[in-house]
């Protein structure tokens, strides 16, 4: 039988962290979560019977976090499962893309996710438990044009948590990164997506903007499943330090790592021309 944990999510009010938010109650867990905007988060969760700490959050914002994290310690306790959610995405080809555009992207999609860990794991290691789930992206382990903002973004998250991941074993901490595919939430419409404001005609960047909103609502990946699952990882004794969510960010996946490997091996006598010779 599970004991109750208590949970920090960014982004609860909408999309994913909203059904991980909901998932967590309807288990029976307490959920201090974090959004923009509070009242949204409210009017989507009516039923939480005192287990909901709802703290509006400019997650970019160091001094806000800290006081976010010891605000749901001192109401809850402690904390056991970090989720952090929150991302920005922006289309819009490399050369196309100011400096703000882009530091905007870096800023939410990883030192805010920074300013996250870096206050909540002083609690993490002294108690000597915890789980930070970072959620990245099938983006994060390959590109697309119009889209390598959010790629790098998402590459840094992975590469941060790969190393998070061995510096708080000794302290019992976990780390689990999630790579989702496409799922059905908001992310793909054409009200919320960020595009970058200096277009080039060369690029042609409203057909690919056009491209990319064309999946919305056709999305594979359903974010209850994934809410559940998230659930079940917070569970295990041993959960998975990089899971790929959704079919198509699996086979995807695999597909890049494949050709990966083909491409070594065809250049590997140039990769290997570089090392002192052994004497």
């Amino acid at each position: 039988m599970s004991t109750q944990k208590i949970w920090f999510i960014t982004g609860a009010s909408k999309g994913m962290g909203l059904e991980i938010t909901k998932a967590a109650l309807d288990n029976g867990d307490k959920v201090i979560a974090t959004s923009r905007n509070t009242d949204t988060l409210l009017e989507k969760i009516e039923d939480h019977e005192g287990n909901l700490l709802p703290i509006k959050l400019d997650i970019t914002n160091e001094k806000e976090v800290k006081n976010a994290i010891s605000k749901g310690i001192d109401e809850f306790g402690q904390i056991d499962v970090v989720v952090n959610n929150a991302g920005y995405n922006l289309l819009g080809n490399i050369e196309e893309i100011s400096d703000a555009e882009f530091r905007k992207t870096m800023d939410v999609n990883v030192f805010a996710m920074t300013h996250i860990i870096r206050n909540v794991l002083p609690h993490l290691r002294n108690q000597k438990s915890g789980h930070i789930i970072n959620i990245a992206s099938m983006m994060g382990y390959m590109s697309y044009p119009a889209n390598g903002s959010y790629s790098a973004s998402k590459y840094a998250v992975i590469g941060l948590s790969e190393a998070l991941a061995q510096e708080v074993a000794p302290f019992g901490v976990k780390v689990t990164i999630l790579a989702p595919g496409t799922f059905r939430t908001n992310f793909m419409n054409e009200d919320t997506l960020n595009v970058a404001q200096h277009k080039i005609d060369a690029y042609n960047l409203d057909k690919q903007v056009a491209q990319f909103t064309g999946f919305d609502g056709k999305q594979l990946g359903n974010p209850k499943k994934l809410a559940a699952l998230v659930l079940k990882l917070a569970e295990m004794l041993n959960p998975p330090l990089h899971l790929p969510l959704g079919s198509d960010s699996y086979n995807a996946i695999l597909q890049v790592r494949k050709n990966e490997k083909e491409e070594m091996e065809q250049w590997k006598a140039l990769s290997l021309s570089t090392d002192f010779e052994k004497e």
